[in-house]
């Protein structure tokens, strides 16, 4: 595991969407993630309905926020068959198997994986899709930029091509 593996663990948590069971780690991700503690300390003032709405209409109705990676690159084209395919050859590499009843690229899913396998080719891979999904999030004022904040300030820096 990483340095950075509680990190990423924490942030894949809080990514999903905020129920009882994410409710009830709230304080062991406070003190296992103290990047991440803005963010916690608002979903634990933030009553559980409204913070639940708040998800939905961030990461639901807003398409610009897209947690699944591959649609950053590949868009909803036959290209991203073949991304979700190379995410599952990446798991299964490192003889974990997904069974999410999200898409292999799901941003949760991809930082679990960080998370077990210390392994950031998929992070690093879409670090372009990474900041820009931050900053969308940030530009719409939500406390969800501040995950995305803590996790790409673990990541090396982009290669100069992909900031072009």
């Amino acid at each position: 595991m990483p340095s950075d593996g509680v990190l990423y663990q924490a942030a894949a948590l809080c990514l999903t969407y905020p129920d009882d069971d994410f409710r009830a780690r709230l304080p062991l991700l406070r003190e296992a993630a103290p990047q991440l503690r803005a963010f916690v300390d608002h979903a634990a003032l933030t009553p559980p309905g409204e913070l639940a709405a708040h998800y939905v209409q961030v990461f639901d109705f807003e398409n610009r926020h897209s947690l699944y990676l591959s649609r950053w690159h590949d868009g909803d084209t036959r290209r991203r068959g073949m991304s979700l395919a190379r995410f599952e050859e990446l798991y299964r590499a490192h003889d974990l198997e997904f069974a999410g009843e999200e898409p292999p690229d799901f941003l949760p899913a991809v930082l679990e994986f960080t998370s077990r396998t210390g392994n950031l080719e998929l992070l690093s891979a879409y670090r372009a899709a990474l900041e820009q999904l931050r900053s969308r999030l940030a530009d719409f004022g939500t406390p969800y930029a501040s995950v995305l904040d803590a996790v790409c300030a673990t990541l090396p820096p982009a290669p100069t091509e992909a900031r072009r």
